[in-house]
């Protein structure tokens, strides 16, 4: 039997085109291709909001040099975003060429959100979606429109699959009257598998490995700054530790979701879960 190339998204309660609603719980799981019977690569995406879900399909379609996007940003007012010369079609949050994009927010740090940011997440992705071929694509997409027009949100946990690779990302604010948006991506090695629940998941960021692992230039400058993180404690930059730190209730609220998850896919490890009880 040949083998399949699938990416499976499972949408519960997901809405999409400015019908995102603030969310009670999100829950994701990403499986590389090695980690699947079929060789698959598959993202979930539970999504529990108060709001009725659909799918929308946006065609793909070509557009004049001039042409841009109209977004109403946190001030009321009608912004401007320059579009591509090609974008690709879209169905709910997969596109034509199996990319696909999930999501759970885990907040952060208060003061790094930006009131002045134009992009929210849910913005962010479906621009990606609609410019990207592979999901290493979509984290340059959405790193290089946060660069040029601000991010809006709070922290966020992107799941990103392709047919050959899933991609965690996690991306927060710079705060009131920053700039860009402070990123990290760690690629799901193969034959493993990964879930994320509304906390940070990203811990170590290897520096030297860009098959694996992508960031922002000012990552970790911008967290020493704001004193998040001491390069004299001997300590590798930890993301979460920086951005996300952790509280013994988000522990038990996110965490506890994770090793659910983690038991019932490898019962055979006896997973604790000491640590998800905070």
């Amino acid at each position: 039997m040949k083998k399949r190339i699938l990416i499976t998204v499972v949408f519960v309660a997901l809405a999409i085109g400015g019908l995102f609603s603030e969310a009670a719980a999100c829950t994701n799981i990403l499986v590389s291709k090695g980690a699947s019977k079929d060789g698959s690569v598959m993202i979930t995406y539970s999504c529990d909001g108060e709001f009725l879900p659909h799918l929308r399909y946006t065609p793909a379609k070509d557009h004049a040099p001039d042409e841009f996007i109209e977004i109403r940003g946190r001030d009321g007012k009608l912004h401007k975003i320059g579009q591509v010369p090609h974008t690709y079609a879209v169905v709910g949050l997969m596109n034509e060429f199996q990319v696909s994009i999930g999501e759970t927010t885990f907040d952060g740090r208060k003061e790094l959100q930006n009131p002045g940011g134009l992009l929210p997440y849910w913005t962010l992705m479906n621009l990606a979606l609609q410019r990207a071929k592979t999901a290493r694509e979509v984290i340059q997409v959405m790193a290089g429109l946060t660069a040029e027009y601000g991010y809006a949100s709070t922290g966020e946990t992107f799941s990103i699959a392709d047919p050959n690779e899933a991609w965690i990302m996690e991306m927060i604010g710079p705060g009131p009257g920053g700039r860009g948006a402070l990123w990290v991506a760690r690629r799901i090695p193969d034959g493993y598998i990964s879930a994320h629940a509304n906390m940070s998941r990203i811990g170590e960021v290897p520096l030297h490995d860009p098959k694996n692992c992508l960031y922002a230039k000012n990552l970790i400058s911008f967290a020493v700054k704001q004193g998040y993180y001491g390069p004299k404690s001997g300590k590798p930059f930890n993301f979460h530790r920086a951005y996300d730190p952790r509280t013994p209730e988000k522990l038990r609220y996110c965490a506890t979701r994770v090793w659910s998850i983690f038991r019932r896919s490898a019962p055979s490890r006896h997973f604790s879960p000491d640590f998800s009880r905070g």
